[in-house]
């Protein structure tokens, strides 16, 4: 095993027995099949697109996939065997439209199998890891690379869902997978990644044009942290339109919702506002959900990541719901919504009819939220914007702005502290939509604690 995706990598070099966030050896190494299964697909699907056409069922299957691999998403070792299986099916499929390729073709553009145990071999293999590449820099690049890959897929995928796509984003996606199988030189890979940021910006503008023109814009809010009398469902990730589904499903059941961690900013679009039984959110962040699910006592939906894994002294299995790429072994997984149609949550909502309410964890509200609208960004309203925005794209001004945990920490702690505590403050940036790649970002001076670069 080798796994260094994220910032809790052990020893910050990578996890080589156990994944700092609990995952196996044996579901890392399925992780890395089903993305060396993706770069066949991205090979053939590259040809395609050279063509002129880009293959949008191939495309929403990478994306899918790509996000399955994401940090403290997929649990389950059956449910990554079938979308191995499900990928070699697309490969096929892409691969008979594209026609045959010339030259010797790498192993994740020819290998196949049916078997469950002989997909559990492959992953095993050498020619899948990561470290498959002797060249550090080379190794480098390309992983920099595919992870950079799975932030444009996750966004993507959000996106699609919405029903906003760009065959653009889907074809770098290819022709930056199969660029992984190919030997290129150190400036053609460094080239790739930074395509890969002006995708990434891309990515993220669709996401935030298909979240706000179907939910609206993310007004400032003042969010509930306490808990109602009536049985109630957590939901957390990323997916807005589970949330809106959800809702929508709950009205009237005399069952309340309540976000935690990732969902969080769900409480800030007016278009789930409207729902009294809306409550507000229970808890904080995803690392205290062994603490914090096990007290909300009723039904748990995960969307998305982040989803960590129970303790050996939590009793909320039974009560823990997996829905989209997430998958967890125990759980009760909620299906995918049919064409044209909506995810069924009947089971989760009988589930919370017989469980008590949340036991109460902390009272008040809390301010948050973000500015959403060009020129929302400037003046004092603006500096307002900037100081409660959390985990959301800030715009104004026409840019599109991310905070990070350092910029969180100079307005906690002060620049001083910041600057020790690591080395990347200078990645707080400022990316002006139209002139993505066009020079050095220009650094904030609407706020006089933010960092400027």
């Amino acid at each position: 095993m080798f796994c260094f995706q994220c910032q809790e990598t052990a020893k910050n070099v990578g996890c080589t027995v156990k994944g700092m966030c609990g995952k196996p050896e044996e579901t890392a190494d399925l992780q890395d099949l089903l993305i060396h299964v993706c770069k066949g697909i991205g090979l053939y699907g590259e040809k395609l697109k050279a063509a002129g056409t880009v293959d949008r069922q191939a495309a929403h299957f990478i994306a899918k996939a790509l996000f399955t691999t994401i940090t403290n998403v997929a649990w389950d070792d059956d449910v990554l065997v079938q979308r191995i299986k499900e990928g070699l099916t697309v490969r096929d499929a892409v691969k008979a439209k594209a026609g045959a390729m010339p030259g010797a073709l790498p192993d994740c553009a020819t290998w196949s199998a049916t078997d469950k145990q002989a997909i559990i071999d492959k992953a095993k293999s050498d020619e899948v890891r990561i470290t498959a590449a002797q060249n550090e820099d080379v190794r480098s690049l390309r992983e920099l690379l595919i992870i950079g890959c799975k932030g444009i897929a996750a966004y993507a995928d959000h996106a699609a869902i919405l029903g906003y796509e760009k065959d653009e984003i889907h074809g770098f996606l290819m022709e930056a997978l199969a660029s992984t199988t190919k030997d290129l030189s150190v400036d053609q890979m460094v080239a790739l990644v930074m395509k890969a940021g002006e995708t990434s910006v891309t990515t993220m503008a669709l996401l935030d044009e298909a979240n706000t023109t179907t939910y609206g814009h993310p007004e400032l809010s003042t969010v509930n942290i306490g808990v109602g009398k009536n049985p109630g469902i957590l939901i957390s990730g990323h997916d807005l339109k589970d949330m809106a589904e959800l809702l929508a499903q709950t009205e009237g059941t005399g069952v309340d919702v309540y976000t935690h961690g990732e969902m969080l900013p769900a409480n800030y679009y007016p278009a789930f506002k409207k729902y009294s039984h809306f409550i507000g959110n229970y808890g904080s962040s995803w690392w205290h959900q062994n603490e914090e699910f096990q007290s909300f006592n009723g039904p748990i939906l995960l969307t998305t990541n982040c989803l960590v894994p129970l303790k050996k002294d939590n009793t909320y299995l039974d009560r823990l719901y997996t829905t989209g790429v997430v998958g967890y072994v125990g759980a009760p997984h909620i299906c995918d919504r049919p064409a044209g149609g909506a995810k069924d949550f009947s089971a989760l909502i009988a589930k919370a009819k017989s469980c008590p309410p949340p036991t109460q964890i902390e009272t008040g509200a809390i301010g948050r939220g973000v500015c959403a609208q060009p020129g929302a960004g400037s003046g004092r309203q603006g500096h307002r914007c900037r100081q409660v925005g959390r985990h959301q794209a800030l715009r104004g001004n026409g840019r599109l702005r991310w905070p990070s945990q350092i910029e969180i920490l100079l307005h906690r702690s002060g620049r001083k502290a910041a600057q020790r505590h690591s080395d990347f403050n200078r990645r707080v940036r400022q990316v002006p939509l139209q002139q993505v790649g066009l020079g050095r970002h220009r650094g904030n001076s609407a706020c006089a604690r933010c960092r400027a670069v």
